[in-house]
């Protein structure tokens, strides 16, 4: 959208009036409160991509916020592509010929340095946008020109970036493009942040949207993520800064325990966290208000919102100096209670100025010297119009003459024809009505001019005065966009202070001994969404020593992935400086998470379901490291069960292969031949989900405990779930058929092949058939439906007796030794 606007005022044009093309509005920068949402990002980005690697560069156009970083190697599209998910941009910037829309069903093509975008491409939502950019914004040159002009620096040294060439590209060409659209100074850019992948927890595209840390998996929506639970900030800038968080957990041990410190005394200390919070309420957003500013977009509203946001600064920081945490105080020094910028707004500008800064009305009486002496001029001559109809009635006798006002003709005296007989001399004609005549006087005319020269001169001088009050307060932009980062910060810790204290959470201990102990646990979003339910807690312990491997097997809706879940974001949990949902936890360091979780297909580019898990899988075994931390859900299902049990083992003893290290590694299956092999592998164990089982049905304990499970209970969870009684009891005859055809086989170990394991009933056979005579109406059989319902009674009863004998003599030849079958 194309943004136009008159760049001189009417009366003093010559001929046409000036208008150019002040701003054009693209997906990327947009920057209009309406059109955002306060407490998520919109970000402009924009890429650079060579064989050696790629460079990146994103910001968002609202606050100024503009950050860089760069790959090198064969892993550079991945990770590109990982932190294009992240950041989700609403618009990217290319080079032209990278991308291109070809083919009958105009397909997106890349070329090859930009092929890992293609999954971007496909899976981006509608709303994203691809532009393209000359070749020419993208050299190196250029870039380093474009930047160094803007921030005013001799090299890229002082920025940070001078040996990050690819990133250079892109941060230059998006800047250049900003310049272009925006057509302001930029004056909110005020930093560039350069970082590293390195400094944060690792987390692909399918770990962020497994552990649903900023959406649900089911609804796509905020509610039922991590950071709907975690979000009590008061503030937009927290709501942004505590997203980003979530989605960048640390590395840094320091930092993660100086975020802890902070938190832990807001939780010891609840008057000063909710003092805290009480004043924050009082902040608008003022990193976007500091931005609109620095686009020249804001208005008078904007400023008074910014020096009302300054006018609870004060009470803010005090607090924090006032701590006996260093920390605290720390983050206190580096906010500026900005008393200046809110004694300027609060004497230039009225309590509540318009919508809009060119019709008068912005500046406060006594301000200006000239506004109020013309404002003065206009009040005494509107008074002198005001009292004219008075005056005139009463020396021209004429009772129905009155002042009026039109912008042909501006002030007249209106005289109906049959008094025209009386109109003085010195009256002067202007217009003739059908019923009245309209009349001016010298007098008249010279207080019109004081009225609408001194309200033109007003309007003129009160813009002049609000571009310098704007002016004044953009050059204080790093100052507010300082404070700002502060105040978020201090939003983001009281916010999971408030968390902590709200839903029992504890301080977690980190480290970096390579170690998992988690006492208690519980699942962060399970536990919230049903909090009707007492949420059943358990443990977890992971090290390199004894347990590296935890082999998780148990019925369907036991809880194997809640579970596995909970261990993976307590353990983000504590690596973003949060206090965790568990009685005790320690957690060493984990580089990265990956996850394998769910079914999922992509009919668009032509993967099937177990193409797209195995696709996942490769990822993982051949970017784990020692230092990473696995969730496996049922591996291998997409296929054939024996292909799938062979994949699976394969697995397994691929990530326990070889000596040590391994990967930490939760693995829930229900291919119970593994329970034996894991018993091989001197780091692996062997959990299961506690189930207590009669003939009335199961009951899901939800409790983790050692051992390995022999059975599913899969149809009987099929018959929870409704599952048409026919099917089920077919199910079951199936089922019993398969287990007495299935070879038998040894004990296994590595590198053995799996034999059978046999699925016992959780329901008794007998009362199954029971249950189903108890369903017959007798009074509506005919003799013939009663004779061969009869017959089939008779029959199933017999079949039902010789299952129940042939397991009999199983059991009893098992428990002797010999051969089952």
């Amino acid at each position: 959208v194309a943004i136009c606007e008159q760049m001189e005022y009417p009366r003093q044009a010559k001929g046409l009036v000036k208008r150019e093309v002040v701003r054009v509005v693209t997906p990327g920068t947009v920057i209009e409160a309406e059109a955002l949402r306060g407490k998520e990002r919109n970000y402009l980005a924009s890429v650079w991509c060579e064989r050696r690697g790629c460079g990146l560069a994103y910001a968002d156009a609202s606050t100024g916020e503009l950050a860089v970083t760069e790959w090198r190697g064969a892993r550079a599209g991945e990770e590109l592509l990982a932190e294009l998910n992240r950041i989700d941009p609403a618009e990217l910037l290319v080079p032209a010929g990278a991308y291109r829309t070809e083919g009958p069903g105009e397909e997106r093509i890349w070329s090859a340095e930009y092929a890992a975008l293609t999954e971007w491409a496909r899976s981006s939502l509608p709303g994203q946008v691809v532009t393209e950019r000359p070749a020419e914004s993208f050299s190196h040159r250029r870039a380093v020109q474009t930047l160094t002009g803007h921030f005013a620096v001799a090299t890229l040294a002082a920025l940070g970036c001078q040996d990050l060439d690819l990133a250079v590209r892109a941060a230059g060409a998006l800047l250049e493009y900003l310049q272009e659209t925006q057509k302001s100074s930029l004056s909110h850019f005020t930093r560039l942040h350069t970082y590293w992948g390195r400094d944060y927890l690792g987390l692909d595209p399918a770990t962020r949207r497994n552990l649903e840390l900023v959406e649900s998996l089911h609804w796509r929506e905020r509610k039922g993520s991590l950071l709907w639970v975690l979000d009590e900030t008061v503030t937009a800038m927290g709501g942004r800064l505590l997203r980003q968080w979530v989605e960048r957990p640390l590395l840094s041990v320091a930092e993660i325990r100086r975020r802890l410190e902070w938190v832990a005394y807001l939780v010891e200390r609840p008057e000063v966290r909710e003092e805290l919070r009480l004043h924050l309420r009082q902040v608008y957003d003022l990193e976007r208000l500091i931005g609109r500013v620095g686009y020249n977009t804001a208005n008078g509203r904007d400023l008074v919102a910014l020096a009302r946001s300054c006018a609870a600064l004060p009470a803010v920081r005090s607090l924090l100096l006032a701590s006996p945490a260093a920390l605290l105080r720390q983050l206190g020094e580096e906010m500026d209670d900005l008393q200046d910028v809110k004694e300027l707004i609060d004497r230039a500008l009225v309590d509540d100025p318009p919508a809009t800064v060119r019709e008068g009305g912005l500046i406060r009486p006594g301000y200006d010297e000239e506004v109020d002496r013309l404002r003065e001029s206009s009040r005494a001559a509107k008074e002198w119009i005001a009292s004219l109809e008075a005056r005139e009635r009463e020396a021209t006798g004429i009772k129905s003459l009155r002042v009026g006002f039109n912008k042909v003709f501006g002030y007249y005296l209106e005289v109906t024809r049959p008094n025209l007989h009386l109109v003085p001399e010195r009256y002067q004609r202007r217009q003739t009505l059908a019923n009245a005549e309209r009349f001016i006087t010298p007098e008249l005319k010279e207080q019109e001019a004081l009225v609408l020269g001194a309200e033109e001169r007003i309007v003129e001088r009160e813009y002049e005065l609000f571009l310098a009050v704007r002016d004044a307060v953009a050059a204080a932009a790093p100052r507010i966009q300082a404070t700002a980062r502060a105040v978020a910060a201090v939003d983001v810790l009281a916010a999971l202070a408030q968390v902590a204290v709200r839903w029992n959470y504890t301080r977690p201990e980190v480290d970096e001994g390579g170690e998992i102990e988690i006492e208690g646990g519980r699942h962060p979003v399970v536990e919230r969404m049903m909090s009707e339910v007492p949420f059943v807690p358990n443990d977890c312990r992971l090290n390199h020593a004894e347990q590296e491997f935890i082999l998780l097997t148990g019925p369907n809706m036991a809880g194997k992935s809640t579970y596995m879940r909970q261990v993976a974001l307590i353990v983000l949990l504590a690596q973003m400086g949060s206090f965790v949902p568990a009685a005790r936890a320690r957690v060493g360091v984990v580089e990265r998470i990956f996850t394998r979780v769910g079914a999922a297909d992509d009919l668009a580019s032509g993967q099937s379901t177990f193409l797209v898990e195995m696709s996942e899988m490769a990822y993982i075994l051949r970017h784990a490291t020692p230092r990473s931390l696995i969730l496996l859900d049922e591996v291998g299902r997409g296929t054939s069960t024996f292909d799938g049990l062979s994949i699976a083992w394969a697995v397994v003893e691929f990530l326990q292969g070889g000596p040590g290290p391994h990967p930490f590694t939760l693995f829930a299956t229900h291919y119970h031949e593994l329970v034996p092999l894991v018993e091989t592998l001197p780091q692996a164990r062997n959990y299961q989900v506690a189930v207590a089982s009669s003939e009335e049905g199961i009951v899901f304990l939800h409790r983790i405990v050692p051992g390995g499970a022999d059975r599913s209970y899969g149809i009987e969870v099929a018959r929870l779930a409704g599952l048409p009684w026919p099917v089920v009891e077919r199910a079951r005859q199936i089922l019993a058929g398969l287990e007495r055809s299935r070879p038998a086989g040894k004990p296994l170990g590595r590198g053995d092949r799996p034999a059978g394991v046999q699925q016992l009933s959780l329901f008794s056979p007998l009362r199954s058939f029971l249950e189903e005579l108890a369903q017959v109406e007798v009074n509506r059989l005919t003799p013939l439906d009663a004779l061969n319902l009869l017959a089939d009674l008779v029959e199933r009863a017999r079949r039902l007796l010789g299952e129940e004998g042939e397991r009999a003599a199983a059991g009893r030849r098992e428990a002797a030794g010999g051969p089952r079958g």
